[in-house]
């Protein structure tokens, strides 16, 4: 079993549009949209995902986390670059991974004990009935009821059943809660992750939510602009951002990373990376996490943030040899 669920390396995916010119980047550094830079919905995306994480996939509509999830289940192949999930490419570890799509597509015709039928027959040898019939069950769903007379929040239900069926070491879902209401979503969040837990399943959820996930997981990936914005432990990324307030200009922190910063009735506010002891004439205190992230949507031009656990393999000899 190897310890990192997911990798990528230099990862973009085209989807038409003209060629973009070629440029030399690190797999670390932001891309900018230019005159040709058409139909990119991820670019340079490097980043590591240890095995048994619980991990948010967050950022704002088009941002390319559904591209990412599709390209990590083997769906699709990237334009450029490399990714591999479970030690290997994601066409060949398939078997071991579990899949929610946004609409979880599922044959409207068939009714729910027939889809969880189906479900075994297409994993021989890795399908867990009773798992899968215990999440129907605790949703009081009728197994004689067709997936068409199903609500929404239902349709998941029964998705979830599948995906978790099926014993999956990468569990990877697509906003899988948009359409349940604040209980059952609690409740379905409740059996996902005690089952991630019992079988050390690597768990990654999407949503364009911030706070969403934030509570449910414990490491984070800030998806904008089709690349990689932040990447690590949550708690690892909140210990390297320091929110300040003092009576000086901006120009004092210039020693720091600045995120964001803006004037106040008490001077100034600001959001940094330090580098090095913030000076005592400064207020400091530990930011939010959702004040992280939306400090980073909002200023785009500061550089992307993976912490030690978060940097691919290659990038980390890359910095050895340098």
């Amino acid at each position: 079993m190897t310890d990192t669920a997911i990798e990528a390396a230099g990862l973009g995916k085209r989807y038409g549009g003209r060629r973009a010119r070629s440029t030399t980047r690190t797999t670390t550094t932001r891309t900018t949209s230019r005159p040709g830079d058409t139909g990119w919905a991820l670019r340079d995306c490097g980043f590591r995902l240890p095995a048994g994480r619980v991990c948010a996939v967050v950022g704002p509509n088009g941002a390319g986390k559904s591209t990412l999830l599709t390209l990590a289940a083997g769906l699709d192949r990237p334009t450029e670059g490399t990714l591999r999930v479970l030690g290997t490419d994601p066409a060949t570890a398939r078997e071991r991974i579990g899949y929610i799509a946004q609409e979880k597509p599922l044959y409207p015709q068939l009714t729910v004990a027939e889809t969880l039928t189906l479900g075994r027959e297409l994993n021989p040898g890795r399908w867990d009935a009773s798992l899968a019939e215990r999440i129907v069950a605790d949703g009081d769903l009728d197994p004689a009821a067709r997936i068409r007379a199903l609500s929404g929040g239902q349709r998941t239900r029964v998705a979830l059943a599948l995906a978790l069926g099926k014993r999956p070491d990468l569990l990877l879902l697509d906003e899988p809660m948009a359409d349940l209401d604040p209980l059952a979503r609690h409740r379905l969040m409740g059996t996902l992750l005690a089952e991630a837990t019992d079988r050390g399943t690597t768990v990654v959820m999407s949503s364009h939510i911030l706070g969403e996930l934030a509570g449910a997981c414990d490491y984070l990936l800030l998806v904008s602009d089709g690349g990689i914005r932040l990447g690590g432990g949550i708690d690892d990324l909140i210990a390297a951002h320091t929110q300040v307030i003092g009576r000086g200009p901006v120009e004092e922190l210039a020693a720091h990373t600045v995120v964001e910063a803006r004037a106040t009735g008490r001077g100034t506010t600001a959001l940094i990376r330090p580098d090095g002891p913030v000076d005592a004439a400064w207020e400091t205190a530990e930011p939010p996490l959702e004040d992280i992230l939306l400090a980073h949507l909002r200023a785009p031009d500061t550089p992307p943030l993976l912490t030690p656990s978060a940097t691919p393999a290659a990038d980390e000899r890359a910095a050895v040899t340098a």
